[in-house]
């Protein structure tokens, strides 16, 4: 690994504020200075092709059979950042609002109760257009999200990376994703779908095109039927879930998989496995410092959000060591350094007491 990768990520992970260039020279005493760090995050691009080279020897030491690739995007807001392609407005499907900052779309390889990020986009407004109506100038990515969301699974499978499910939310059902899957790299696949897709009950039926709203099918809870989704020549298996909320309302949850074998009840066992990516995404938010850099420029800013991901390997890293989760690790770090910082303070204010001594001492 590089050198300053090496120190930055370790910053990342042991500093609780803002990660600057400044502050890191500052921690290391100046053997490092403000002007190489910055250099460094503004020198050669560093992406999903850099962190499956630093990860892969990790990864191969701990897959096995049953491993899934989970895909999820997230969004860190940064409000008061300069606007550019990276750092720039996106819906937030968790607020149901347009938010400002950085969107990340990551791929991360599950086994048992490790989570390992082995690629990601970040996602590129370098579009602007004009509003017709508005003459409002906003941004639009050449690219889309869900053509991303190939590309992840397709660098996944050209890796080598051995999975056997892949999982995501309803925002990536289409249809597009889902025959890729099926058709192009053969493997199993649980993923939501919207209320509002049309599914047929048989296959008669899927030729005289009479589709039925997902939310208007007779399903009970944890109940699962074959069906056909518009678009889609190949069967599904659609499963009902009814959940309650933190509120107390309840919520349903529909999914559908290419497994036709297993029951309900296993493959929602398995789907399950999907919310590991909150936990990523709570991690390198709060344990990796994605939201510290205060740079401006998009390669620094693409840097140093490359950085944060590689801390969470560290930090997966150590769990496995250790036996103890990121949050664990990030507050025995703190804790070290409050405990030095109080002593630092303890030994200060004795020198005070001496040196005020001294002084009386002298004027006696």
């Amino acid at each position: 690994m590089n050198n300053l990768l090496d120190l930055y990520t370790d910053y990342l992970i042991s500093q609780n504020k803002y990660a600057t260039s400044t502050g890191f020279s500052d921690l290391v005493n100046g053997s490092i200075s403000h002007d190489k760090m910055t250099r460094f995050l503004n020198g050669k691009l560093l992406g999903s092709k850099e962190l499956w080279g630093y990860i892969k020897p990790e990864v191969r030491s701990v897959e096995k059979g049953g491993g899934a690739l989970i895909l999820d995007d997230s969004i860190q807001e940064k409000p008061y950042t300069d606007e550019n392609e990276i750092m720039c407005w996106h819906y937030s499907h968790a607020k149901g609002m347009h938010v400002k900052g950085a969107n990340l779309l990551s791929c991360i390889v599950q086994y048992d109760d490790i989570s390992i990020p082995i690629g990601y986009e970040i996602i590129h407004k370098d579009v602007s257009y004009s509003e017709i109506e508005t003459k409002k100038v906003k941004r639009k990515s050449s690219i889309t999200k869900n053509e991303h969301f190939r590309n992840l699974l397709s660098q996944a499978y050209n890796n080598k990376v051995l999975f056997e499910w892949v999982l995501a939310d309803n925002w990536f059902g289409a249809k597009e994703n889902l025959e890729y899957i099926n058709n192009v790299i053969k493997k199993k696949f649980i993923i939501g779908i919207k209320s509002n897709r049309t599914v047929a009950l048989s296959e008669k039926e899927k030729l005289k095109g009479d589709f039925t709203k997902v939310s208007k099918l007779d399903l009970e809870d944890d109940q699962s039927i074959k069906v056909w989704v518009k678009g889609i020549d190949f069967a599904l298996q659609l499963i009902k879930k009814v959940f309650t909320n933190e509120d107390g309302s309840k919520g349903v949850l529909y999914i559908m998989s290419n497994d036709l074998k297993h029951d309900a009840d296993y493959l929602y066992m398995i789907y399950q496995k999907r919310w590991k990516i909150e936990l990523y995404h709570k991690s390198i938010k709060q344990n990796a410092s994605l939201a510290a850099s205060p740079t401006k420029r998009v390669l620094s800013q693409a840097n140093h959000i490359f950085s944060s991901l590689v801390a969470f390997c560290k930090l997966e890293l150590l769990k496995i060591k250790t036996a103890t989760n990121h949050f664990a690790i990030k507050h025995l770090l703190l804790l070290k350094a409050n405990q030095a910082a109080f002593l630092e303070l303890q030994s200060l204010k004795n020198l005070y007491q001496i040196l005020k001594q001294e002084k009386d001492l002298m004027q006696v």
